[in-house]
């Protein structure tokens, strides 16, 4: 069993900063990251890592977040630069799938909220 705890969330203005963080404990395979859905839309795959460190980000925020990851920890992170009001989501970490693919994701967070206003 894997459990996720996020932390990090916030209101912050377009062009600021966040850091999202993901406690994790147990076990996955294939891959880890961080997901997003904003009201009426579906879920979608922000960034990934993979157990063999492969990474990929979602087009639209290459460039402004970066996924790393503490091993010594357990802990999943997730800087956000440049924030656009289109960014304002719930924010998921999730563990056991493959890739962007939500669908493929086994283990999930409860969700952290952010919000960036214009």
């Amino acid at each position: 069993q894997v459990q996720l705890v996020e932390s990090g969330g916030g209101s912050v203005q377009s062009g600021g900063s966040l850091r999202l963080s993901c406690a994790a404990s147990g076990y996955w395979r294939y891959y880890m990251g961080w997901f997003r859905q904003a009201p009426g839309k579906e879920r979608e795959g922000v960034a990934v890592i993979g157990r063999d460190g492969k990474i990929t980000y979602a087009d639209s925020v290459k460039g402004r977040f970066t996924i790393s990851q503490d091993n010594a920890k357990n802990t999943l992170y997730l800087q956000m630069n440049s924030l656009k009001p289109e960014d304002t989501a719930m924010y998921y970490c999730a563990a056991e799938g493959y890739r962007l693919i939500p669908q493929s994701y086994k283990y999930w967070g409860q969700g952290t909220q952010v919000t960036v206003s214009s």
